[in-house]
């Protein structure tokens, strides 16, 4: 299976949970996530989604895509405060995107994917795309491990959020996300937390989160 089908796979479940009326129940209840609802969450997931759209509408980029690590060396959200002004402009752009509720929200999650399936059909993986965004430019393949890696996530936040039991990730979506995370872990706390944490209980250290 390809990065592309991995990721379309990853946003089909994410378009489905959009759909589960728990969400819409919950929808104005605060979420798992420190001052956002459910609703914001939701926004939030979507984006993941509608950002390809957007990565697939800029022309072809005039720069050469940087490592996926690199990536989030220079993200800015990455050890941002929860209220600073990176994670308050993530919240709102959330609550913005969710503002005409669930089932708005689940019919535009459902088009895009419509839409990026046609449009990824033919792709290499290879190709740079650029993201205004961040100023600069990724492989689609790595572009597209970034939004496995926010909807994975999130979709485990919707979930708690809302009390129900999240579906399984494909392995070829969950394989790429974890070891982008056990990357960023390691560079984080060091290779020896990482090896303590997964295979020496007695020596774990107290924490070996990548984000």
């Amino acid at each position: 299976m390809t990065v592309i089908d991995a990721y379309l796979d990853a946003a089909g479940q994410a378009a489905a949970l959009l759909e589960n009326p728990e969400v819409d129940a919950a929808w104005e209840r605060p979420s798992a996530l420190s001052e956002m609802t459910v609703g914001g969450l939701s926004g939030h997931l979507a984006y993941q989604i509608f950002s390809v759209d957007s990565a697939l509408d800029e022309p072809d980029s005039p720069l050469a895509p940087i490592p996926l690590l690199e990536h989030y060396a220079r993200a800015a959200w990455i050890d941002a405060p929860l209220d600073g002004e990176v994670n308050a402009g993530i919240r709102a752009n959330g609550e913005g995107i969710a503002a005409d509720g669930a089932s708005s929200l689940a019919a535009r999650a459902r088009t895009a994917l419509a839409g990026q399936k046609a449009a990824l059909a033919g792709r290499s993986g290879d190709q740079a795309v650029f993201m205004p965004q961040t100023g600069w430019a990724l492989s689609l393949d790595d572009f597209l491990v970034t939004r496995m890696l926010e909807l994975s996530v999130h979709m485990d936040d919707l979930c708690v959020s809302v009390g129900i039991t999240g579906q399984a990730l494909p392995d070829a979506v969950f394989d790429p996300v974890l070891v982008l995370l056990t990357r960023l872990a390691a560079r984080r706390h060091g290779q020896a937390a990482m090896l303590r944490a997964l295979a020496r209980v007695e020596r774990a250290p107290g924490a070996v989160n990548a984000i």
